[in-house]
């Protein structure tokens, strides 16, 4: 059997690993061993990023749809609540859309919440 060199693979390989790592600082970007780590890394918090986005997003549309409802005089706990119990079902980024875009059907939904919470 024929012996068969690796470095075609390497290059291959190396090649992509420093494209990953294409405008990082110093060596970094340049050699392959230090920009493998960096690679690495980045994926790793690029990972994490991505899970934490949806957490951020979720605490922002909270905040919103609790400032409206406090302006109508009511908490966010007890909107939700009353929502959920009058069978309203939308998602918490449309009602921070609603509150943000449209107040009087973000007053009209307040007003369900009211109606069955009392």
């Amino acid at each position: 059997m024929s012996r068969v060199k690796g470095a075609l693979g390497a290059r291959k390989h190396h090649k992509k690993v420093l494209k990953l790592a294409k405008g990082f600082y110093g060596a970094r970007g340049k050699q392959y061993k230090i920009a493998k780590q960096s690679v690495m890394r980045a994926m790793a918090h690029a990972f994490a990023g991505r899970k934490q986005t949806k957490r951020d997003f979720r605490r922002l549309w909270i905040a919103r749809i609790n400032a409206a409802a406090r302006l109508s005089g009511m908490s966010y706990s007890t909107f939700m609540h009353g929502l959920k119990l009058a069978g309203v079902n939308l998602n918490r980024k449309i009602l921070a859309d609603l509150a943000v875009s449209d107040a009087p059907a973000f007053a009209k939904l307040v007003k369900v919440a009211k109606e069955v919470n009392s």
